[in-house]
């Protein structure tokens, strides 16, 4: 089969020939049909995910297909000839290939009316939008803060936010990304980069009642975050896009109560029961057509995979780019 390799942190990907692997009981092979580019696969890439590979690695976390061979097992009987949306486990090779072989629990039939494309984007980015929603109202929080609101996942916030009647800043980088926002119903946008930015962000959050800050940028932003934020906030990293270390004056921190934790949805999805996870399964399925929808801006084919990454790095929030397989 055609793989897509990595040979080095950071380094050039290469398109190679590998074995077609075997699934072992429980597992399942999926002929792959599409995989999307997100910024954990970047994160990946640069060596600064959460776990390191082995190199040489097949990259890729999550995309669709078709399972064609069953290990053996329950339910890895039931997913044959299933489409489905998968995710990649470690050490069994990415979804960047044009077969993986994942655990059965790792793949979620499709609906019927939902494509390999839109289903190849199923699993990160709704369940975490879903997560998010989860955690604002368990922790009661009236009003979300989001600083990376024009991603696919910040738009999906948007719409989740606005069908559940939650107040969500939004915070942008660009002016035009601001615009388009507002233009697709976002009430409250904010431009990191306008002079009043701290200010404006830290009076809206005050009028608001903010005490749930998603940040997924982290460094510098991380601080800006914990100075705009009330009494009793908390602060939620879910991705360092900056790359940047985390630096905080602990006084802040003491004074206003403010609490900061990670969001990893391996971890979140692991801490639910399993009628939990899916009853948000579920819930995504029944969302992608509206509220869930991925706008797809590209597609490249495999031996494109280097265009492919630096346009994605790029265009990154005017929709996304997908690998055809």
């Amino acid at each position: 089969m055609k793989a897509i390799i990595q040979k080095e942190q950071g380094g050039e990907l290469f398109v190679e020939e590998q074995p077609i692997p075997k699934p072992q009981h429980g597992e399942v092979l999926v002929k792959m049909s599409y995989a999307p580019i997100n910024p954990s696969d970047l994160s990946q890439l640069n060596g600064t995910y959460a776990n390191n590979p082995q190199y040489p690695f097949i990259p890729g976390i999550e995309g669709s297909g078709k399972v064609i061979e069953s290990g053996g097992g329950l339910i890895a009987n039931l997913r044959k000839g299933k489409r489905v949306a998968c995710t990649s486990a470690k050490g069994k090779g990415g979804t960047w290939a044009k077969y993986i072989v994942t655990p059965a629990t790792n793949v979620i039939p499709l609906p019927r009316k939902t494509n390999n494309m839109q289903g190849a984007m199923l699993i990160v980015n709704p369940l975490t939008a879903i997560a998010f929603l989860q955690i604002a109202k368990k922790g009661k929080h009236k009003t979300i803060v989001n600083n990376a609101a024009a991603s696919t996942l910040g738009k999906m916030l948007i719409n989740l936010c606005k069908k559940e009647h939650i107040n969500l800043i939004n915070i942008v980088r660009k002016e035009k990304q601001a615009d388009e926002l507002e233009k697709n119903g976002a009430k409250y946008v904010l431009n990191s980069n306008d002079n009043d930015y701290s200010e404006k962000l830290t009076k809206l959050t005050k009028e608001l009642g903010a005490t749930l800050f998603l940040d997924a940028v982290g460094g510098a932003e991380t601080s800006a975050l914990i100075a705009a934020a009330p009494k009793n906030s908390t602060i939620t990293l879910y991705a360092n896009l900056s790359e940047e270390q985390l630096c905080v004056d602990s006084r802040v921190i003491l004074q206003k109560n403010i609490t900061i934790n990670g969001f990893f949805l391996g971890n979140w999805t692991s801490e639910q029961n399993i009628l939990k996870t899916l009853a948000a399964i579920n819930k995504a399925k029944a969302l992608l057509k509206n509220e869930l929808h991925t706008n797809i801006h590209r597609t490249f084919a495999i031996d494109q995979v280097n265009d492919a990454i630096e346009y994605y790095k790029n265009n990154m929030s005017r929709g996304k780019v997908l690998l055809n397989f």
